[in-house]
């Protein structure tokens, strides 16, 4: 790949991820950063992963050959248009937004359309943030892109190229049917989660039962409303239709459900659990979904001075890094009391041959 330029306004969790990604496949490209917060960018100059920190948007991004747009979808748009006076003609500018229509309107009417390529990194974690980016935060993720009418074939076959340099998977699909798409899998899926956060919070025991006993199962379909709250205010507002039709169907699903609670309608219950349990269990095991995949075990351990420890040394002698280690107290839904979590697979399978052939009994749902 050619040496490039690249610019980031804004360098949050998926920004700063995409630079250090840049950094770590292609040394020699020249990065140059603005943000808000003048601290972040400074961060990222001493860790080698911004060449030039900027204190505006202007002159200096007529250099680059790629923009990214990593504020808030809404912010996207208002960067946009002070970024217009210093767009070469050259320059590829795209964004990492999660709704594209309003990006791709915004682009339209700026008339850039021959310049403009959505981009949808579906990777993340609940935390925000640039303290938290990382490169291999892209590894085996989908990166969609959504094209113009007058996007270049040669303009988006180099963004492809791009994208599978530092390690995702491109997708490239319409930008309607993307925001579709995003409102069911991803959209309204935290929505949900904080939902039933909030649910929880509302109908708590004076004594805090609830949040007290609150792990396992609950703890991983409501990880997701740790993501940053503005963040999601701009999603919901700007895919506005699409959320609130498939909140409409969901809404339908759960009054078919507790109609047949109420009913006790064995058949019915059976076969909405069923029916979940298939579909789910046909979903591919990739890291490409929108919070990357978790890398974790259980082991089985007796409950006795030093056994945690011991598991600990045992890994860390064979060098896996362990990413989490910690006690499970609430085993409604899981198997074994030592739960742990690995940078990545490798890691995981290492310690699962290491730990077995020790004579641990694990398990890996």
């Amino acid at each position: 790949m050619d040496f490039k330029t690249y610019g980031f306004i804004g360098l949050g969790l998926i920004g700063g991820s995409i630079a250090r990604a840049i950094k770590a496949n292609t040394p020699e490209s020249r990065i140059m950063a603005y943000t808000p917060h003048r601290a972040t960018v400074d961060a990222a100059f001493d860790e080698g992963i911004v060449d030039l920190p900027l204190d505006a948007i202007g002159e200096d991004f007529r250099s680059c050959d790629y923009i990214f747009l990593c504020a808030p979808v809404e912010v996207n748009n208002w960067n946009l248009e002070s970024l217009l006076p210093y767009i070469d003609p050259k320059t590829t500018i795209t964004d990492i937004g999660s709704v594209k229509t309003s990006i791709h309107e915004k682009v339209k009417e700026l008339s850039l359309e021959a310049q403009f390529i959505g981009g949808h990194p579906m990777a993340g974690t609940e935390r925000i943030g640039y303290g938290n980016s990382k490169a291999s935060l892209l590894e085996n993720a989908y990166y969609i892109l959504t094209k113009t009418d007058k996007t270049d074939e040669k303009r988006l076959s180099d963004y492809v190229e791009l994208v599978r340099t530092i390690g995702a998977i491109p997708l490239v699909v319409p930008y309607l049917q993307h925001d579709y798409a995003t409102a069911a899998i991803s959209h309204v899926p935290h929505v949900i989660s904080a939902s039933l956060v909030n649910l929880v919070k509302d109908n708590d025991t004076e004594d805090h039962l609830l949040k007290t006993i609150a792990a396992g199962g609950f703890k991983d379909i409501t990880r997701i409303s740790s993501s940053s709250p503005v963040m999601w205010n701009q999603i919901c507002t700007t895919n506005k239709e699409n959320i609130s039709s498939l909140l409409s169907s969901y809404i339908d699903a759960l009054c078919d459900i507790k109609l047949a609670i109420d009913e006790k309608d064995e058949d019915k219950i059976l076969d909405f659990f069923t029916s979940a349990r298939e579909y789910r269990e046909s979903f591919s095991d990739l890291s490409s979904g929108p919070i990357k995949k978790v890398y974790r075990i259980k082991v089985e351990i007796d409950d006795k001075p030093g056994n945690l420890a011991r598991v600990a040394t045992l890994l860390s002698d064979n060098n896996i890094n362990i990413k989490n280690i910690g006690i499970v107290h609430n085993r409604e839904y899981e198997r074994g009391t030592l739960r742990i979590e690995f940078h990545d697979e490798a890691g995981l399978d290492k310690a699962q041959e290491i730990l077995s052939n020790s004579g641990y009994t694990i398990y890996t749902k």
